[in-house]
């Protein structure tokens, strides 16, 4: 919104109030706002998530395609998801320098069950997961998701990950290429309408998925996930880079799975799948 007076309002887990650009502390708030063009800023931006940040479940993307969808909307402009998301990597990725990779953005900006390919060239092309009604029912059911309690910053786990693949380090390349391809059996799966083998491929991807990095798990995770197998799940992760966040898994008892995973403290986050991708939201 405008604000009567000259400055950057800005309210999120912290509030500030600067009189330029330059001056912004948050540092998607402050590319964005450069990138667009406020270049005799008056405007105020108020955040609010249902979530905490650094917990995996792509918040800081899911906020930059936010805040370039009302800051486009702002300046009674339209922008195309593909571009929306393409614009947020280039803040995040290229701007501020994240070792990340472009699926949080683009899942943000699309919405759906959404199959991704990633080119080398940098194009990534989204296409619909051809899944049946059923299926969508019976992963919206049985996918549980679990807080942890530990926060953390993905960039530490993600840098040592883009290093030692640029370095062409034989066991990271064979590591991603082999989580690559249970991704392609995951889509397989999916659209046959085997949940539980999608389940299984879960657990598989997770136990590739930690040997990565030391920090991607820690012994309380691994205490949770082997509760959480001992206790109706078929399979699941740690969503994100690892290291804390939301426990994932495919439940084929989910009520025994709830059970056992809320004696050991951790509180369920209920979810349904969104299908609009970033979309604005008018009060009257």
């Amino acid at each position: 919104m405008r604000p009567f007076t000259e400055g950057i309002y800005l309210k999120y887990s912290q509030l500030e109030c600067a009189k330029s650009i330059s001056e912004v502390r948050h540092p998607i708030i402050r590319e964005a706002l450069n990138l667009l063009g406020f270049h005799t800023p008056q405007v105020e931006i108020t955040s609010l998530a249902d979530i905490p940040s650094g917990t995996g479940l792509g918040s800081s993307g899911s906020f930059t395609v936010a805040l370039l969808k009302a800051l486009y909307t702002h300046r009674k402009r339209h922008i195309h998801q593909e571009e929306l998301a393409e614009l947020a990597c280039h803040i995040e990725i290229d701007r501020l320098g994240e070792p990340i990779g472009k699926q949080d953005q683009y899942i943000a900006a699309v919405g759906g069950l959404t199959c991704f390919a990633f080119h080398r060239d940098g194009r990534v092309i989204a296409t619909p997961l051809k899944v049946s009604m059923e299926t969508m029912f019976d992963l919206e059911d049985n996918l549980l998701l679990f807080f942890t309690g530990f926060s953390r910053s993905a960039s530490g786990i993600l840098k040592d990950q883009k290093v030692k693949s640029q370095q062409n380090d034989t066991d990271m390349i064979a590591n991603l290429h082999y989580v690559k391809n249970l991704g392609y059996k995951s889509k397989a799966a999916l659209e046959e309408g085997d949940t539980k083998l999608f389940g299984e491929l879960m657990h598989e991807h997770w136990e590739h998925k930690k040997r990565r990095s030391g920090g991607m798990s820690n012994p309380k995770i691994d205490e949770w996930y082997q509760l959480a197998m001992n206790n109706g799940a078929i399979g699941g992760k740690l969503v994100g880079a690892g290291g804390g966040g939301f426990l994932m898994f495919m439940a084929q008892d989910r009520t025994q799975l709830r059970k056992a995973m809320a004696n050991a403290g951790l509180e369920e986050v209920r979810f349904k799948f969104d299908f609009e991708g970033a979309k604005v939201m008018m009060s009257s």
